[in-house]
């Protein structure tokens, strides 16, 4: 599969197949990808938390108002962006932005990955981060920036549309 295929192909996966299960080589590869994003100063401000514990996910699927794929996955990865280790050289930009946009190239590596595994995935960012703070027992600089639920798809969903190439691009030159 090239990589535009692979681009293409990837969508949100709401539901899991009961009794499918990622392998610890799965886990792996999607952990070694999101390590090889590209990050500020090559800082790599991230932490991953692979969650497999049932009450757990039951604690951060309340912290995320109810979605329930965060239940039913097999394994949840919470994706936490350590906010001191890009402000030790870009201090507030790194803290405030730097440390989210390198924690979100990780995860877009993730999710394509397990994509090109077979696996299924949902980036989720609505939850009370303050809760899922507690849930972790994170310390202060770290910053919850994602919970992505992780499975084998229990169906092929539907493509969704997207908008046209000429609304959200303007060349300049």
């Amino acid at each position: 599969m090239t990589f535009i295929d692979l681009a293409l192909k990837r969508k949100s996966i709401r539901k899991y197949a009961e009794g499918g299960e990622v392998t610890k080589e799965q886990l792996d590869a999607i952990l070694k990808a999101a390590q090889h994003a590209p990050s500020a100063g090559n800082k790599q401000p991230w932490h991953f938390y692979v969650i497999r514990n049932a009450a757990v996910k039951k604690a951060l699927c309340e912290a995320a108002y109810g979605q329930g794929m965060l239940t039913s996955a097999p394994v949840v990865i919470a994706v936490i962006a350590d906010k001191e280790r890009c402000a030790e050289r870009y201090e507030d930009r790194g803290r405030e932005l730097y440390c989210l946009q390198d924690t979100a190239a990780a995860i877009q590596n993730m999710l394509l990955c397990a994509c090109d595994l077979g696996l299924g995935t949902c980036w989720m960012g609505a939850y009370d981060e303050g809760e899922v703070v507690k849930i972790l027992d994170l310390k202060e600089n770290m910053r919850p920036v994602a919970l992505i639920s992780l499975g084998v798809p229990a169906m092929d969903p539907a493509p969704r549309g997207r908008r046209d190439i000429g609304e959200i691009v303007t060349y300049i030159g």
